[in-house]
């Protein structure tokens, strides 16, 4: 019999969260029938909408997230033991999938991943993958950046934010970017963005003033909140602004109080007169065109155009306080917690700047609710 570890939401989180809102269960997973897999995690996603869900979720039920996962037991032919799988189960360390699950489980739910060679299987969880595609459609589709432009981009020491300065980088636009340490600024610097300046020490109303003198293009938006509220001023006549994360206002507990208030940062009156877009998204928007971007981004990496770094948490019982880090601002690149059986490293930032595998991969579709 598995026994499987599985992290649930405890208590409500008020504010940061904090690792007593969270609890470390044990369960004896069932028999494995005909048609089932057990699997064991090895990879997990560590992401900032985990925050958001963690507001309206039941509590006593599992942290929700993706994962890299390895077959242990296997009584279904389309799997085999050892084989390696990305799948949504959340924080568990073992899963027990049924027939049904595998045949139901939504578009992509339970994806086959293939050799992976020398290079970590956590990347299937980053930059060729759901964040990958995030800054890919997200960046594109919305703000369809002509060359020449200026873009502004922020949280962008993050997984989506660093592959977005690049690809804005690749479309010929002059890149200002921000980040919250000297540490990230540089990073960010040397994936080709023309300005970067650390919104913690530094007036983002003087950093754009300087480095946007005739105004913003595009804005991709991953912090909201204040930076938003200073930032919009400095966008051009006709600029696009989109909407990917507001990671800035997911511990702000007044926004859950069921009453209307008019505390957004985005001005009505100056969106009207400077005519601009502003569009959120979720990426499953373009579940039809997923391998459309899975294939770009991986070239752009194996040419060395795409780069990107990993911070790593060792250990299961660790996901809480990778969690947290998000909110503290520990993490460069892909936040990802792997299980101590992985291969023994200790916590690490891992960069990397190609690899010559591919494999194909599709978002599930229940990631929609999981950012709802």
């Amino acid at each position: 019999m598995v026994k499987a570890k599985v992290w649930v939401l405890d208590r409500r989180p008020l504010g940061e969260p904090t690792i007593e809102d969270f609890k470390l269960l044990e369960e004896d997973l069932p028999p494995c029938s005909d048609g089932d897999v057990v699997i064991a995690a090895e990879c997990l996603s560590v992401d900032p909408y985990m925050r958001y869900r963690a507001r309206k979720m039941p509590l006593k039920t599992t942290m929700p997230g993706g994962q890299v996962a390895r077959v242990l037991e296997s009584k279904s032919p389309s799997w085999r033991v050892g084989q390696y799988m990305v799948c949504y189960p959340g924080w568990r360390s073992h899963t027990l999938v049924t027939a049904k699950e595998l045949k139901e489980g939504g578009l992509g739910s339970y994806t086959p991943l293939p050799d992976l060679k020398d290079f970590p299987k956590s990347t299937g969880l980053g930059v060729v993958g759901m964040p990958g595609n995030t800054a890919y459609f997200g960046f594109l589709e919305l703000c369809q950046p002509k060359s020449g432009e200026t873009v502004l981009v922020n949280g962008a020491a993050g997984a989506v934010g660093s592959a977005v300065v690049q690809i804005a980088k690749i479309k010929g636009c002059k890149v200002i970017a921000s980040a919250g340490s000297q540490e990230k600024c540089e990073w960010v610097k040397s994936l080709g963005a023309d300005h970067v300046f650390n919104y913690k020490t530094t007036s983002v109303t003087q950093a754009l003033k300087d480095a946007a003198p005739d105004g913003i293009n595009c804005y991709f938006d991953n912090v909201g909140g204040q930076f938003t509220l200073e930032a919009l001023p400095h966008m051009a006549d006709f600029g696009r602004v989109s909407l990917c994360g507001a990671i800035s206002t997911y511990n702000d507990e007044t926004r859950d109080k069921g009453q209307l208030v008019a505390n957004s940062p985005f001005d009505a009156g100056l969106i009207i007169t400077k005519q601009l877009r502003v569009e959120g998204f979720l990426v499953p928007r373009w579940i039809a065109r997923w391998m459309e971007g899975l294939n770009q981004l991986k070239q752009w990496v194996v040419e060395g155009k795409l780069k990107y770094q990993e911070t790593v948490t060792e250990g299961f019982e660790n996901m809480p306080k990778a969690f947290i880090g998000l909110f503290h601002g520990d993490n460069i690149g892909k936040a990802i917690m792997t299980t101590a059986a992985t291969n023994g490293r200790k916590p690490m930032t891992v960069k990397m700047t190609s690899f010559d595998w591919f494999w194909h991969l599709v978002a599930p579709l229940q990631l929609v609710t999981s950012w709802l």
